[in-house]
């Protein structure tokens, strides 16, 4: 059920990446330097970035939503959200109080949804993690050989 609306989103986003460039640019603008430095290739028109945002997500959502790699799926997605929460819900730029109320209830809702991708990259299913099994195996092996000696 959460990836639904991110396979929504991604759509859209592809569908209309146009209408949310203007939006996007209060982001875009700041991580282009960033981008360069890291690789002068990776693309920084705010439009492509868009659209990779909106491929993650559907990408992302059709994985959540299948039960395919849910925990990276859920990670992709909540790295998603943090560009299309501070773009799509600047609150903060709001005068008007009604706009402002309702873009800051936009904005908490998104940070409730990357919250529960997050309990969703963490999700083990009941299996032991990754570091409680190396932690478990240190000591299982730490204790054997002093029992040995």
């Amino acid at each position: 059920m959460l990836g639904a609306i991110f396979i929504a989103s991604g759509m859209r986003g592809l569908a209309n990446s146009e209408k949310l460039v203007p939006g996007a640019k209060r982001v875009t603008d700041r991580i282009t330097p960033l981008l360069e430095k890291v690789d002068p290739r990776l693309p920084t028109d705010p439009r492509t970035l868009v659209r990779i945002n909106a491929a993650a997500q559907l990408a992302g959502g059709l994985l959540l939503a299948t039960g395919r790699m849910p925990r990276p799926a859920a990670a992709l997605l909540a790295g998603t959200m943090i560009p299309t929460t501070l773009a799509g819900h600047p609150f903060w730029t709001e005068q008007d109080p009604v706009a402002r109320r309702n873009q800051q209830i936009h904005f908490l809702k998104n940070v409730g949804l990357i919250g529960g991708l997050l309990l969703a990259a963490a999700d083990t299913e009941g299996r032991p993690s990754v570091g409680w099994r190396v932690r478990h195996a240190v000591r299982t092996r730490t204790g054997r050989a002093t029992l040995t000696r």
